[in-house]
């Protein structure tokens, strides 16, 4: 398992902080992990299989 940084998802995913914390609250996101006080990270597997059923989305609506 990997735990990756704000900065490293925000090369995944090409939104805005704010637009990722709202889908997270949404429950339409991976929820981040508390590793301290003020540090957090996000299971890599978990972001990457997210983004693959965006991509599943796509293609079976095209």
């Amino acid at each position: 398992m990997r735990i990756i940084s704000k900065r490293q998802l925000k090369e995944l995913v090409l939104y805005s902080p704010q637009h990722i914390a709202r889908l997270e609250a949404a429950g339409q996101f991976p929820k981040r992990v508390q590793l301290g006080h003020n540090r957090v990270g996000w299971i890599e597997q978990e972001v990457l299989d997210w983004l693959q059923e965006r991509i599943d989305d796509r293609d079976t609506t095209n």
